[in-house]
């Protein structure tokens, strides 16, 4: 009589903790980067009445009876399924399009994460929407990111400056008109020393006949240079020049792309490297976690890049709150590496990863979870039922 009174104490038990797994997973609904939990329930001892017996030449064997103890929470699993994408528009906003975790640095520990809702402190940190700060490898001097080394905070230098680059490369394009009256085409370009200052390369053209061309070339430096002259040759149908290019103070002009066609004049700049010194002025992320920052010099450089963590067993994690894991004696090694290495997704920027709560399951589970509570309290009340009728034997 009283097993079954405890037999039901325990499914009540067991199904208010499937209750409070399903509310949270509820409440989570809209909580970026949520994993929804499942509680999975077994069977707790059992009372052995009547052993097994063996069988023999004159009877059979008997099987053993037992009654059943109750229920119990055997586990509450997570489930690590990707949750749909929500577009943000925000650069700072990434998804993790596939497996592993985002690493914060958050009171000294590390917390694994799938809410990529990142931002800055006033420091110019890296942090995620608790204050974690997100951690990775930062860009050396020159751009250079190691990921052999260690891990560490990740950061973005508001008052970084980006070295001036000296031109050594100017390579001219378009046409040198092969009729026509005298023609004298020429164009000009800015070009920088080793220190950022600029000054201006003229590059002019007189031509000598349809397939040739006397070349000048100034390069305004202080204190004057003088100009580099030579004599550029086509072929009769105004292809392949020759030679394909001069030099004039360490800067190669490249004249390869150039043509001696009639009826045209469209000698032009098309690329010339080397830029003065930069301030940042913005960075983005790319897929693979780069932090590349671009400069008021047009020019680009990395600043640093994400790292993504990973787990031989994802569900041994432990839930830290503010949607983040901490590692446990059975979730295995965390795996640190970049996005979209091994087996880590990459990186989707202006979205973030919505919970993967499945609302209609969810609901399906609050009607089995409130019907296994109601069904256990039924086994209370008829177990008190039969004590009354038992205690009122004697009046």
């Amino acid at each position: 009589m009283l097993r079954s009174l405890y037999s039901g104490i325990s499914g009540l038990r067991a199904n208010q903790t499937m209750m409070d797994v399903v509310g949270n997973n509820i409440a989570n609904v809209n909580t970026t980067g949520f994993k929804a939990s499942n509680t999975v329930f077994q069977d707790t001892l059992s009372q052995l009445v009547q052993g097994s017996s063996t069988p023999t030449a004159t009877r059979g064997g008997t099987n053993p009876s037992q009654i059943g103890l109750g229920v119990r929470v055997a586990a509450i699993t997570t489930n690590f399924n990707a949750g749909a994408a929500q577009s943000t528009g925000r650069g700072a906003d990434v998804m993790i399009q596939g497996d592993g975790f985002f690493v914060e640095k958050l009171n000294g520990q590390n917390v694994y994460t799938r809410n990529g809702a990142l931002g800055f402190d006033a420091t110019g940190r890296l942090v995620g929407p608790d204050g974690g700060i997100l951690q990775g490898w930062m860009a050396d001097v020159n751009g250079n990111i190691n990921i052999n080394g260690a891990i560490g905070n990740l950061s973005i230098p508001i008052a970084s400056t980006i070295a001036p680059q000296a031109t050594t490369t100017v390579t001219l394009s378009g046409n040198l008109p092969a009729d026509g009256t005298a023609s004298t085409p020429q164009t000009s370009v800015d070009v920088y020393d080793a220190q950022g200052k600029a000054r201006t390369l003229n590059v002019s053209y007189s031509r000598v006949s349809p397939t040739s061309w006397n070349v000048t070339i100034t390069d305004a430096t202080t204190p004057a240079t003088p100009p580099v002259t030579g004599v550029l040759n086509f072929n009769v149908d105004g292809s392949t020049p020759n030679p394909t290019s001069m030099t004039v103070n360490g800067i190669a002009v490249d004249m390869s792309q150039l043509t001696g066609y009639s009826g045209l004049s469209t000698l032009s700049v098309s690329k010339a490297d080397g830029a003065e010194a930069g301030t940042l002025q913005g960075f983005q992320i790319g897929g693979d976690g780069i932090l590349t920052g671009t400069f008021s010099n047009g020019q680009t450089k990395a600043l640093g890049q994400l790292a993504l963590a990973t787990f031989a067993n994802p569900n041994g994690l432990m839930k830290a709150g503010g949607s983040g894991y901490l590692a446990s004696s059975n979730s295995g090694l965390v795996q640190i590496g970049t996005a979209g290495s091994g087996s880590r997704g990459a990186l989707a920027v202006g979205a973030l990863e919505m919970s993967n709560v499945d609302l209609a399951a969810e609901f399906t589970n609050l009607i089995v979870a409130q019907r296994g509570f109601q069904a256990n309290s039924r086994i209370i009340t008829a177990g008190d039922e039969i004590l009354q009728d038992l205690v009122n034997i004697k009046r």
